[in-house]
This record gives C-alpha cells, structure tokens and sequence, in this order.
C-alpha cells in the first residue's frame, strides 16, 4: 500500500482535516477494526463480491467484535454447516464498504443501547472527514481513502447534524425520524467527551501521590501509604452502600451528610470512567484472592454475553442450563487464542520487515565501502557520509531487544559537534554492543559554516542572537533542537515523538510532527522527497501562532546546523522565498523570522545578496506591522554577519527607511536591534565616526535649512533619535581607542558600576558592557577613562578630541538653529543631551561640555545691556542647556549652578526686554518633572524680591507655567504667598501680571480655603475703584476667564465669573475710547464662546449670560457687524434652551415614566443579545418574525 502524505499543503481547510483522518483509518491495526479484512481472515470477502448472507441468532453479538473465535468458525465453515455465524465487525465492515450508511448508522445504535461499542463505526462515524465533499483535484490511484470512499455533504460544520441522510434513503417520508436519530447520536458522542474528560480528571487525580513517597512506601512496608482522593471517594461509596443494604439508614445519612462534597447516587462521581468494584461483603470474603487492577485490564476487552455465544452451547431448557462460569471461562479462552493469533501475524510481519531493512543495511554497507570518502559533500551527506548511516550489528534473533541509544545528537543549544550524554542508559552494552557506530561517529567531521570578518564580543553576538526567538528549554524544544544522525536514533526519537503525536495530530497540535519530519529531511537521500517534507514543514500549520513558529524556527537551525550551508542554500531557502507574498502574516513573519535565524548558517554570498534582498522587499511592501518588525530583527541579525563593506550604503537606506515606519512597533525594533548591529559593523569598518553620524548630522541641518518656514518634527526626531541610539555604541569606539586600552587588567579587585552610571538600554545590544564584552572588561575602562580625563588630558586619544572638537560644536550649532517655541524639538534635544552627557560620564561633562556652552551663552553683567550680543539668550540653547546638561547630575552643587543660571537668564533678559521664549521653554520642560518644582520655585522666589519691577514681572508670569502639575500642598505654602507679595507692590504691571497664575490656582486646586484668598484677590482687582481705568488689567481678567472658566468649579462659575463678564460688558457700552472698547468685546467675544459649552443654570443664564451677550451683541453692531450675527445666533440658542426647560419642568412626571418604560425596553433587548452567542445565524433569528 502506498504511503499517503498526511498534511495538506493546500490552504483548504477541508483537505486538511479528511487527509490525516484517512491515513488512520488505513493504517489501524486488525484488532482496532481496520478497514480492510485482516490478513490470513478466510471470512473477509472481497470488495467486489456481493453481501453474503449471513444466519444471526435472535441475540445479539459480541461487542468486541469477535464473539466466536476465528479457529471455531473456520471449522464450522469446513464441516459445511449451514449455520454459519459472522462477528459483528464483519457486519459493520461490509456495510460500510456497501456504502449502506444509514444501515450501519442504525446498527451502531442498536448497539451502544445494548452497551456493545463496535470500534469501527465508532471511529468511522466520529470522524467528519467521512462526511465531507471531496474539493479540488481528485485523489490517486493509490490514495486510500476511507472505508466506502467519501460521501457527499453540504458545504456546513464537519458533524453529522448538516448531513441530509434522506437523500441516501429509500423513503424520504423518514426525514424527521432520521434526523431524531442523527441528534441522538450526537447526544451520544457528547455524553462520550464527557466521560473522556472525567478520564482525565481520575488519572490526575490517582497521580497525586509523588513517585517518589510510593517508592518509600514499597520499600518499607510498615509505613502506611496515605489514602489518595480516588481510593478515599470509593470506599465513601462502597460504605455507604453497605450501610444503606443493611438498613443502617440513620447511619447512612449521617454519613452523606459528613460527605457533602460527594453524590453518592452516582458512582460516576467517584471516578469517572472507573468500573464499579464489588461490595464490601464481596471484597470481604474475596480478600484472599487479589482481584487484578481496573488498570491492568482496562485496554482488553474479554466480556462475552450470553447471547454472543452458539446456540449448541446453551441449553434451551432453562433449568438445567450449564454452570455458567465454566462456560464464560471457555470463552475467555477462545477470545485469548484469538488475539494470540493476531498478535503471531503481526510477530511475523514485523520480523519480515526487520530482515528487509538488515539486507538494505547491508547493501548500503557495500556501497559505503566501495566509494572512497575524498571529502566532505554536503549535498550528498546522507548517502555517502558512513557517519549518516549507523548500521545495527547482526543478531540471531530480530526481535531479541531494542537497539540502545547511542547517544550521539547534534544540538543547537551547544556546539555544532555530537553531543554525548554523561549518563547514557547501558553506558556498558553500548560500548560493547555499538563499537563500529561509535568510531564512525566520533570520526564524523564537523560541519563548517563560513565565519564573518568580524570582531564582534561574544557577549555582543549572543546578544545579537537572542532575537532569533527560539525555544529549546522545553520537552519539545528540546526534542526540535536535537536532531539524530543515524537510523538508529531515528527510531529512538520515533518512539519518543509517537505517544505525543497519536492523540494530538488530529486536534491542531501538529507541532509535535516537527521532529519526525526535520529527522526524514535530514537523512532522507531523495533531494525530491526532502524538498517535499520541507514544504510539510513550512505548510505544516494554516496560520502558525508564536509558540510553533518558534518550534518551526528552532527545527529549521537545529537542520541548518546538520546539513551544512549548501542545502541549507538549495533547500530551506526556496521554501522561504515561496512564501514572502502568502496571504496570512502568520507565514510571512514565519519567513521574516526564518531568515534571522539561518544566518549564521548561511554561506556569506547568500547572506548579503539573496537573503538581503528578500529582507528589503518585505520591509518596503509588506503591510503587517508585526512582519515589518521581524523584518527588521532579521535585518538587524544580518548586519551582525555581513562582511562586504560594499553593503554600507544599502544599510544606511535600509536603516532611514525603517526609521521612518509608520508602525511604533516596527520604529522600536529599528532601535532595539537593528541600529546597535549597523553601528556594531561600522564602527570595525571604522566609518562610524567618519560615516555614519556625520550623515545624520548632515541630514538634520538640510532639515533646519528647509524647515525655516515650517520645521518637519517628524523627520527630525527620526535622525535624532536615531543618534540617540548610536551614543553608546560611539562611547565604546572612545573606550576601545584610548591610550590606556592595552592597560585594562580583568584580575584584581575592580570595582562594580554604579546603577545609574549609565542610562537604561533601550535593549541588551544598547548596553555599553555588552558592546565592550562584559561587564568587568567595562568597570576596568571605566576607571583608567576618569584617571585620563582627569589627570592626563586627551592627547593622542583622536576618538575622544573627533567628540569634543567635532560633534559637540556641530551639536551646539543646531541647537540655536531650532525654534524655541517648539515644545517637541525642545524636548527631542533635550533628552539626547541628559542621555549623551549620563554616558559620557560627569568629568567629561563638567570639562568638555559645560564651558563650550557657557562660553557661547556669555552670561557676564557688562553684556547685559547689549542686546546684540545676548541673542543666543533668546534661542533654544537656554532651555537645552539647562534641561539638557544642567540636569544630568543631581548633586547639591549641580542644583546650585542650575539656579544660579536660571536666576541670571531670567534677570538678563528681563533688563534687556527680551522675548521670554527660551525661559519659558525652559520652565515647561523642568516642570514636568515634579522633582524640579522646588527648585523652580527658589528661582522664581529671587525674582519676586528682585529690586527691578522688570524682573518681577517676568517672575510673576514665570508662575502660570509651574503651577500646573504641582501639588496644592506647594502651591499653598509657596507659590500663592508669592503672588500675594507681588500683588503687595506698588507697580500696576507687576499685579496685572498675576493675573493669569491666579486663574491657573482657579482652575486646578479644590482647596477651599486657598481658593477664597484668590476669589478676594481677583474681586479686589474688579471692585477697586483704584483699578476702573486700567484697561490692560481688565484685558487680562477677561482673557483669564475666557480661559479657565470651562475648567474652574461651577459654583466659582456661577457666582463669580459670569456676573463679573456681566458687569464688564455693561460698562463696555459706555466706554468712550473705540479702540478700548474693541479690545474689550473681542475679548469677551472669546471668553463667551468658550463658557457657552458649558452647563449654566437657568437663574444664571436668566439674569447674567443672556444679558451680557445682548451688551456684547450692542457693541458689535457698530464695531464688527460680522460677530453681531455669531452672537444673534448664540442669544437666541440660549434662549430657545430658557424655553426648553420650562417645558421639560412642566412635563416631568411623564418624562419619569417614559424613561422607565423606556430603560425596561432596553434592559430586556440588551440581556437578550447577551444570551447570544457569536453566530451570526443567531444572531439573525432575534430580529425575525414569529409564525
């Protein structure tokens, strides 16, 4: 019979599940009902030949199947009797091979009601691949399919409730009965499941006790093993019976009630799929004769009935009928000769085989020796390499024990050499028995794979690797990674791998065929047949999840490792580049992840051509983000390996382009992975410095001189983030090229690195320890790089002057170039300055870094006046210095030069009536920090006792940007007395400039008795008659109230805000200047526009909204006719709102109700589409009519 392939390799579905199905049914044993008549069976007609008929008795047969044994019933046939009687599994086999369904349905039935299961129809009517359509091409020749050929059904679930049986029936008027059939059956097959999972459940439950405490208990016999929850609910049972048999009822109740976690009318309870013992009186008076496990006999089924057996056999006088126990004692024995029958013929067919594969050994053997082994041909390793071929020494008797495992593996997680185990079972017998094999073995070369010119550290290179995501830690990872180099092994690892793939192949676990298949592509000598298990592999799964596509990728470089680059050229790569264009992403990221993973194993050419190229393809047209960002791994994997310094450029693009992904995800991997690799392979071409950065730097200026009238933050922060990850690879390149390298000792006492010496990685490859190789190689360099900055200077050390004489004045440069206003580019530079200082260390910060900025900066008193010559004041440099640089280290005396600068940059440009931009910038950035609102405070205290007026009114709006983030415990005890004292002086310009920090304390502080102070402050502002003339201070209310009114709390809103804006446009009417007044209804303008989205009471809106607006709305008739028809629109929508309510109020009972019936209507659909499940024919039904 010819051998099926049991995948499919197609995307359908249904192919898949009826191929793995027909493959069982050919290929079970005779004893488990196979399809075809056993061998040596006389009684099995042929497939062509008409049903015979067959002579049953009333009674029915045995449910094994075999309730006369063969011997007897060719006897009988031979004596030429008419009364020929048939097994049951004859019966079942011919209806099926008929194709007469229904009929065998109706048997199957009759017996699983008389508690006779026939195995066959079991299997063949619990296996929906015999229902199902046959789509696409149809089968071979030799193709096997099931046992009648396949039968047509509608295109629904694979179960038998979507079969139409009165198509296959004579009489269609049974459709209703067929069909209550059909619904029993499957009732039936669920009660099964049931009884399956409760299996389970007793065999967890029997294992509760550990091995090793049962070892205890049999070696010392007088140690009572403890009673487990199994044996303890059995005898519950049985003593609850005796007690109920024997009238003990009293006890018995008390007794169930003592027991309340158990049913005592179900014996199923107990254990679930366990047979029922017998009573204690039975167990009692048995007790000298052991019974045998449930266990031990649980896989035999010997029950014969009396039905079952011949009519000569069975008296049909009732009262002189046999002793029944001799005559079940027969037919034990018959039922026992006949499995010894069975199990003779598959003896001799076994021995056959075994003697076939000898005489193909030996053949093999003679080959081997007749070709000399010249060299090592990767191509054809499995037919000329003897190390492939270990041979089974010849024995008398085939079947005297099984071969021993010799040991000899190849394992991904070691070296590519044989691994040998320390503790092989028979170490002795194997050295004994295997000498030959073991010589070839261990003469067995090891496979060469092409090394990079490269310098990587190991630690860098592991670390590299780590993003392959294999898995070889668990029981099948590692079964993956070990991969056997001889037939031997190979039926080791068959028996290893067949118990875990026989009850799971067939539910969606076809993981567990990866080493079966990744063993017969390695040894297999067909190129054809390999190329065919290969495409299994990649096909094996439809849409494989993480977990297998890291058991595929572990089995494609444990076959890599073992087969040497040439077929992994020929062979694993032809079946990634078939799949870069599948429709599932799941295949696309298995082909993504697939070419990280080969490439150690791949030959150079290959490696940064074809593999590259499929990479760069998938990165430009792929539009899943989870395969661009494997992508991008593997990109990353390749740079660590390529060596043709012709690549760069197309690294360089290939590294722009990722960066500038829509995807966080894909942006993120570029960083983690793929940058530290590119950086790691041009810092040993030596372009890092040279190349790389300058690029980059080159990048960001063209963006800064295209950007003057609309700067693209989005590209800068690709480039700047981009050398953000490039810092600690270029702090490596300083360490490993400074004059002191050659004297780093990793012996003696060496101090470990401080926790926050560095920042944190973004990833392992980012860390500087692994770059240099270890963390002690680190600590070392470390130490002689402060003792050379510190005492010996930089000369000689070019790395180190490129940085400071190089990068930080082109740094500098850009820095005054950006926009000061921009938050986001603030921030970016910001980060990549407190990130390259951390790393370069405080000694380089505080003499190289800090005296190029103050030197630019020039902060002395004579400068103060000349506003030329503090320019630089007003550009980004301020605020990137001081959130930047200045922060780096939080020392004391850090604090204090921080403060100190603050301080003078605040006064400087406060007499030089400069734009505040670059402070404010600055205090936005520190202040989101919450570490820095005391410090902030400190500065801004020394502005509100500064002499100028000037300075304090900077100080003053300097307050509006701390306030918010920082908690009301400060704001009380610090900031609002300093608002206070700034409102205390004499200067008008000074108090308007409060204004807005109060309205900030309005708008984010609850504390009651600190929002009173500021509510007497501002109504000391508005009611003042000192203040009615100042038309700058009622500017600045309106604009306030127009900005946190929306956000202040209501009451405050109500009570305060809107009858002030009231007053304020009443008076507007009668101002006299029109360019005051202008200014003041444009002002309010956007201050009612913003307070219209909220809430107002009706009182409220009646008496201070409405009428504000009408004055407003006078003004703007004669001062811009175009907001009067905005605010006409707004007065009459409050209006119709007045209106609204009123009636609402009148209609209140009725709107009660109707909310009530109307929430009942919605409660009653809502818990009705809960009920629903995720069909969606279900979910069709609810809104169809009733009939």
């Amino acid at each position: 019979m010819a051998s099926v392939n049991p995948f499919n390799l197609s995307d359908s579905e249904e192919e898949a599940e009826r191929r793995p199905n027909e493959t069982v049914d050919t290929e079970r044993s005779p004893s488990d009902g196979a399809p075809g008549p056993p061998p040596g069976n006389p009684f099995s007609p042929p497939a062509d030949a008409e049903p015979p008929t067959l002579l049953l008795s009333s009674n029915r047969t045995s449910p094994s199947g075999e309730g006369i044994s063969v011997s007897a019933a060719a006897t009988s046939a031979m004596a030429g009797s008419a009364d020929i009687r048939v097994s049951v599994d004859v019966i079942a086999a011919q209806l099926l091979r008929d194709q007469y369904v229904l009929t065998a349905l109706e048997f199957h039935t009759e017996l699983l009601e008389a508690g006779r299961e026939l195995p066959r129809l079991r299997d063949y009517f619990s296996n929906p691949g015999n229902f199902e359509r046959q789509s696409g091409t149809p089968p071979a020749k030799d193709q096997v399919l099931g046992p009648g050929g396949p039968l047509n059904r509608a295109g629904s679930i694979s179960t038998l409730d979507s079969l139409d049986f009165a198509r296959y029936s004579d009489d269609g008027n049974r459709e209703s009965d067929e069909r209550v059939a059909v619904l029993e059956f499957e009732l039936r097959k669920a009660k099964e499941t049931i009884q399956a999972l409760r299996a389970n459940l007793t065999q967890a439950a029997e294992s509760e006790v550990p091995s090793q405490e049962r070892k205890n208990f049999k070696s010392s016999p007088e140690i009572q093993e403890p009673v487990r929850p199994l044996e303890k609910r059995a005898l519950n049972f049985l003593v609850n019976e005796y007690l109920l048999k024997n009238e003990y009822k009293l006890s018995s109740i008390t007794f169930s009630d003592e027991n309340d976690d158990q049913d005592f009318e179900l014996w199923d309870d107990v254990g679930l799929n366990i047979p029922k013992p017998p009573d204690l009186l039975q167990l009692y008076r048995n007790c000298g004769t052991p019974l045998p496990s449930p266990r031990d006999t649980a896989d035999v089924a010997v029950g014969v009935d009396l039905g079952d057996l011949p009519g000569n056999c069975i008296s049909q006088d009732l009262p002189k009928k046999p002793d029944l126990s001799q005559q079940q004692q027969t037919e034990v024995v018959q039922e026992l000769e006949y499995q010894i029958s069975l199990l003779n013929n598959e003896k001799q067919s076994l021995a056959e085989q075994i003697k076939k594969l000898q005489s193909e050994i030996q053949t093999l053997k003679l080959t081997v020796s007749s070709s000399p082994p010249a060299t090592l041909d990767l191509g054809s390793q499995n037919t000329s390499n003897p190390s492939c071929s270990s041979t089974i020494p010849p024995s008398t008797d085939p079947l005297s024990g099984p071969p021993t495992d010799n040991g000899q593996y190849l394992d991904i997680r070691g070296v590519s050499e044989p691994e040998t185990d320390p503790n092989p079972p028979s170490t002795q017998n194997t050295s004994q028995t295997h000498p030959q094999s073991h010589s070839k073995l261990k003469s067995r070369p090891p496979v060469q794979f092409d090394q990079p010119n490269r310098k990587l550290s190991p630690a860098f290179q592991q670390a590299l690797l780590s993003f392959c995501r294999m898995c070889s830690d668990s029981r099948l990872g590692a079964e993956v990674s070990r991969i056997a180099d001889s037939e031997e092994s190979v039926m080791l690892m068959l028996g290893r791998c067949l118990p875990h793939i026989v009850p799971n192949v067939l539910l969606a676990k076809r993981e567990e065929l990866i080493p079966l298949i990744l063993c017969t592509a390695c040894l297999h000598p067909e190129p054809k047949e390999r190329d065919q298990l290969l495409h299994i592999l990649f096909n094996l799964i439809k849409r494989p999840d993480d977990e297998q596509r890291q058991m595929i990728l572990t089995g494609c470089v444990a076959f890599a490792r073992h087969v040497g680059p040439t077929r992994v050229e020929a062979e694993l790569l032809p079946q990634c580049w078939e799949q870069i264009n599948h429709k599932y992403p799941e295949r696309r990221l298995l082909v993504a992840e697939s070419c990280g993973a080969l490439a150690p194993y791949l030959p150079k050419e290959i490696r940064s051509s074809l593999v590259l190229s499929m990479l760069q393809q998938m990165l430009a047209e792929d539009k899943a983000d989870m395969v661009r960002e494997a992508v991008v791994k593997s990109l990353g994997i390749i740079m660590g390996y390529i060596d043709d310094p012709d690549k760069y450029s197309q690294g360089f693009e290939l590294m722009l382009l990722s960066l500038g992904d829509p995807s966080e995800r894909v942006v993120s991997a570029v960083h983690q992975v793929f940058i530290p690799a590119f950086a790691a392979w041009t810092t040993e071409l030596g372009t890092l410095h040279t190349a790389l950065i300058p690029s980059l730097l080159a990048r960001i200026e063209k963006l800064l001189l295209q950007g003057e009238h609309g700067l693209d933050e989005h590209k800068l922060h690709v480039f700047l983030s981009a050398l953000q990850s490039l810092i600690p690879p270029l702090f490596a390149v300083v360490l490993q090229n400074a004059p002191f390298t050659s004297r780093a000792k990793l012996h003696g006492d060496i101090p470990a690195i401080e926790v926050t010496r560095f920042p944190r990685p973004a990833s392992p490859l980012q860390d500087v320890a692994t770059i240099i190789g270890s963390r002690e190689m680190l600590s070392a360099l470390l130490l002689l790089y402060d003792h050379q900055l510190e005492h010996e200077g930089t000369t000689g050390w070019d790395s180190l002057l490129w940085v400071v004489n190089q990068l930080l004045p082109q740094l500098i440069e850009i820095v005054g170039r950006i926009n000061v206003t921009s938050s986001t580019c603030v921030h970016e530079f910001s980060r990549f300055f407190w990130r390259f200082c951390r790393t370069f260390g405080k000694i380089f910060t505080n003499t190289k870094v800090k005296p190029q900025f103050q030197e630019i900066l020039r902060l002395s008193e004579e400068n103060v006046d000349a506003s030329a010559g503090n320019g630089i004041l007003t550009k980004a440099t301020v605020p990137i210095y001081a959130t930047g640089v200045l922060t780096c280290y939080n020392q004391e005396e850090d604090r204090k030069l921080l403060v100190g600068f603050l301080e003078d940059v605040m006064t400087t440009l406060s007499l030089s009536h400069a734009p505040l931009d670059s402070l404010k910038a600055s205090f936005v950035e520190l202040g989101a920090n919450p570490v820095y609102h005391e410090l902030l405070l400190t500065v801004l205290w020394y502005g509100v006792v500064h002499t100028s007026a000037l300075v304090r009114c900077t100080a003053a709006r300097m307050f509006e940007l701390v306030l918010r983030g920082m908690s009301e415990a400060l704001v009380d005890r610090r900031a609002a007395p300093a608002l206070i004292t700034l409102c205390s002086g004499p200067e008008f310009s000074v108090r308007i400039s409060t204004i807005p920090a109060f309205g900030t304390i309005m708008e984010t502080v609850t504390q009651k008795e600190l929002l009173e102070r500021v509510k007497m402050q501002l109504a000391s502002f508005l009611e003042d008659p000192q203040y009615q003339d100042q038309h700058s201070l009622h500017m600045e209310i309106i604009r306030t109230f127009g900005r946190v009114g929306p956000n202040a709390e209501p009451r405050f809103r109500d009570e305060f805000v809107l009858p002030h804006l009231h007053k304020l446009a009443l008076a507007n009417n009668s101002q006299a200047t029109e360019s005051k007044r202008i200014d003041i209804a444009t002002q309010l303008f956007e201050a009612y526009s913003a307070l219209s989205c909220c809430f107002i009471s009706e009182e409220v809106m009646v008496n201070h909204f409405l009428p504000g607006l009408r004055c407003l709305r006078a003004d703007m008739e004669q001062l811009s006719p175009e907001h009067e028809v905005i605010l006409s629109s707004m007065i009459k929508e409050c209006e119709i709102k007045v209106e609204n309510r009123g009636i609402a109020d009148a209609q209140g009972s009725m709107s009660i109700a109707s909310s009530l019936v109307g929430e009942d209507a919605k409660t009653k659909f809502l818990s009705k589409m809960g009920q629903l499940t995720t069909s969606g024919a279900m979910l069709a039904n609810v809104f169809q009519r009733k009939k």
